[in-house]
C-alpha cells in the first residue's frame, strides 16, 4: 500500500471548488456519484411514499381511500419509479460512480465528460416521467403491458412521455455500463490483474456488460410502442393486425437481465461487506468472480419464465423452466461462498454487517420462493398473485435497495468524511428488516390463497375468504409503516452526521482495497501517485490504530513493492 493521498492544502473533492455550478457540471466522478446518490433517494422517497398509499388502501377490503383508477394509477407510477429511477442506477450510477475508480487507484473514469452526460440524461428522463402526471395519468402497470398501453382510453395520456422517459434513461444506464467497461480494461493500475480486483468491480462489470447488451432492447420495444400509440401502426395491437404477446417476449428478454441489472451489484457489495466486517479473506474468491458473469449470460436466457401462461408452447415452457433452475447454482454459490467467509471470521456487529446479514436472510427467502414460480404446476396457481409480489419484492426491494443501503453505509465515512451514530444505524437496520418481513411475508400467504396483485378492493369473495385476506393485508400495511419509520430514521441519522459526526479516519472498518488508501473523504485527484496493489482481502497485515481511530498498515509488515525494493 502506499500511503495516504492527501492535497498539501487539506482540499477534498467537496471543498475543491465551490458554488452549485461546479456541482452541475464537474467532471469528477465522485461528486457525480454523490448527485446520483441525492437523486436516487429523492425518488425513493417518491415511490415509498406512494408505497405506503397502496398499503393505506388496501387496509379494508373496500376501496376507502382512492377510486379503482386512481388507485392503478399509483401503483403504476411506484412500480415504474422504483424501477427505474430508483433501483436499476441506484449502485452502479450512484455507488459505483463514487467507489469504482478509487478501487482502481485511478483518477476518474475513462470517459469523465460522458458520465457527466449520463447523470443529465438520467435527470431529463425522470422530468420527462414527470410530465405523465399532467398529460393525463398512467395506468399499464410499470411493464407497460398492450393492450393497456395501446387502448387510449384505459392508458390515458401519459403513455407516451412515460416511454419517452424510460428511453432516454434506457441511453443513461448504457453510458454507464460502456464507461464502466472501458475502465476496468483500460485504468486499472500496475499489480491488478483481473483476480486482483474487489469483487465489487467483478459485479459492476458483470452489470454493464447486462446494460449495454440488454438495453437497447428495451429501447426499441419502447420506442415501437410509443410509434404505434402516436400512429395507430399494427406492431403490438391485434386489431390492427399485431400480438400483444410479442410486447411480452420484448419486455421481458430486457427486463429479466434488468433483474440481473438491479441484484449483480447488490451481490458485489455483500462480498465487500462480509469480508471487510469479518476481518477474513474472502472464500473462493474465482468462483464467486465467475459466478456474477455466469448469472449474467443465464440472465439473457429465462425472459419466458414470465410467459408461462401467455399461450406459448408446452416445449418452451419446460425448457424456460429447466434454465430458470440453473440460475440458482451461481447465486447459490454466492451465498455458500459467503457463509464460508464468516466461518471462524472476527465478525463486527456494525452496521453495514447487519445490513448483509439481512441481505443473506431475505435474499434466501425471495431465492427460494423463485423456485415455485419456476415450476410449471405452481406457477399456474401463483401467477399474478400476491405470492409473485412478495417474491419480487424480496428480491428487488429486500436484497437490492437493502445492500445498497448497507454500502451507502459502509462508505459513508470515506464519501463524507463523518462517522454516524452506530447505536441509531443498528436500530434503523432492524427497523427496515422487521418492518419489510413484516409488510411482504404475509403476502406470501395471500398469494397462496389466490389474492390477485394489482386489486384496488377485495370485498366481493365469500366472508370467511375476505376476513383471512383482511388479516394479512393489515399485517402488511402495518409492517410498511414500520419500515418507513427505520428508512426515516436512517435519513436522519445519517443527515446528523454530515453536520455533527465525528471525523472519519481513512480506513475505519480495515477494509484493505485501494478506496481505504486515500483520505477521507478523498482529494480531488484520489491519489498523488498509483497506488502499488497487494491481496485487497488479506487483512492480516492491518492492525487498529488508537491514535488514528482507524486500521492502519502494520510496521513489521513491508508493503506491497518494498519486498523487491528491498
Amino acid at each position: 500500500m502506499s500511503t495516504l493521498s492527501t492535497h498539501p492544502s487539506g482540499t477534498n473533492y467537496l471543498n475543491h471548488t465551490r458554488g452549485i455550478m461546479s456541482w452541475i457540471f464537474t467532471l469528477d466522478h465522485k461528486r457525480i456519484g454523490m448527485m446520483y446518490l441525492f437523486s436516487v433517494l429523492l425518488s425513493f422517497f417518491a415511490g415509498g411514499m406512494l408505497a405506503v398509499l397502496i398499503r393505506l388502501q388496501l387496509w379494508t377490503p373496500e376501496a376507502s381511500l382512492f377510486t379503482q383508477d386512481q388507485y392503478n394509477q399509483i401503483f403504476t407510477l411506484h412500480g415504474a419509479i422504483m424501477v427505474f429511477l430508483v433501483i436499476i442506477p441506484s449502485i452502479p450510477a450512484a455507488l459505483g460512480n463514487f467507489v469504482l475508480p478509487i478501487m482502481l487507484g485511478a483518477k476518474d473514469v475513462a470517459f469523465p465528460r460522458l458520465n457527466l452526460f449520463s447523470y443529465h440524461l438520467w435527470v431529463f428522463g425522470a422530468l420527462v416521467f414527470l410530465l405523465a402526471l399532467f398529460t393525463g395519468g398512467l395506468d399499464t402497470g410499470w411493464t407497460f403491458y398492450t393492450p393497456y398501453s395501446t387502448d387510449t382510453d384505459s392508458a390515458m395520456g401519459g403513455v407516451i412521455p412515460a416511454l419517452t422517459a424510460v428511453f432516454i434513461l434506457g441511453f443513461s444506464s448504457i453510458f454507464t455500463g460502456m464507461n464502466f467497461i472501458v475502465t476496468i480494461h483500460r485504468l486499472r493500475p500496475p499489480g491488478m490483474t483481473w483476480f486482483r480486483m474487489p469483487l465489487f468491480l467483478w459485479a459492476i462489470y458483470a452489470t454493464a456488460i447486462i446494460q449495454v447488451l440488454a438495453t437497447p432492447v428495451l429501447g426499441i420495444t419502447l420506442m415501437l410502442l410509443a410509434v404505434e400509440r402516436a400512429f395507430g401502426i399494427g406492431i403490438f395491437d391485434p386489431a390492427l393486425g399485431g400480438d400483444p404477446v410479442l410486447y411480452q417476449h420484448f419486455f421481458w428478454f430486457y427486463s429479466h437481465p434488468a433483474v440481473y441489472i438491479m441484484i449483480l451489484p447488490a451481490m458485489g457489495i455483500i462480498s465487500e461487506l462480509i469480508s471487510v466486517h469479518s476481518h477474513k479473506h474472502i472464500f473462493g474468491y474465482k468462483f464467486i468472480a465467475f459466478s456474477s458473469i455466469a448469472i449474467a449470460i443465464f440472465g439473457f436466457l429465462v425472459w419466458g419464465h414470465h410467459m408461462f401462461t401467455s399461450g406459448q408452447s408446452a416445449l418452451m415452457n419446460v425448457i424456460f423452466s429447466a434454465i430458470t433452475f440453473s440460475v440458482s447454482i451461481p447465486s447459490a454459490i454466492k451465498v455458500f461462498n459467503w457463509l464460508a467467509t464468516m466461518y471462524k471470521g472476527s465478525i463486527s456487529l456494525n452496521t453495514p454487517m447487519l445490513y448483509a446479514l439481512s441481505f443473506i436472510f431475505i435474499f434466501s427467502i425471495g431465492g427460494l420462493t423463485g423456485l415455485h414460480l419456476g415450476t410449471l404446476a405452481t406457477d399456474i396457481h401463483l401467477h399474478d398473485t400476491y405470492f409473485v409480489v412478495a417474491h419480487f419484492h424480496y428480491v428487488m426491494m429486500g436484497s437490492a435497495l437493502l445492500a445498497m443501503i448497507g454500502g451507502m453505509h459502509h462508505w459513508w465515512p470515506k464519501m463524507t468524511g463523518k462517522m454516524y451514530n452506530e447505536f441509531w444505524g443498528r436500530i434503523g437496520c432492524g427497523l427496515v428488516f422487521l418492518g419489510f418481513n413484516l409488510t411482504f411475508f404475509p403476502q406470501f400467504m395471500l398469494g397462496s390463497q389466490g389474492m390477485p396483485r394489482r386489486y384496488a378492493q377485495y370485498d366481493d369473495y365469500l366472508p370467511e375468504t375476505v376476513q383471512l385476506f383482511e388479516f394479512y393485508h393489515q399485517l402488511s400495511t402495518i409492517g410498511s409503516l414500520v419500515m418507513a419509520v427505520g428508512f426515516f430514521l436512517t435519513a436522519g441519522y445519517l443527515l446528523h452526521s454530515i453536520f455533527f459526526g465525528k471525523r472519519a479516519p481513512a480506513n475505519p472498518w480495515g477494509g484493505r482495497s485501494l478506496e481505504w488508501q486515500c483520505a477521507s473523504p478523498p482529494p480531488h485527484d484520489n491519489f498523488a501517485e498509483t497506488p502499488t496493489v497487494g491481496d485487497c482481502y488479506d487483512f492480516s497485515v492491518l492492525e487498529w490504530n488508537e491514535q488514528e481511530q482507524g486500521y492502519t498498515w502494520r510496521e513489521d509488515v513491508p508493503r506491497p513493492g518494498e519486498e523487491r525494493t528491498a
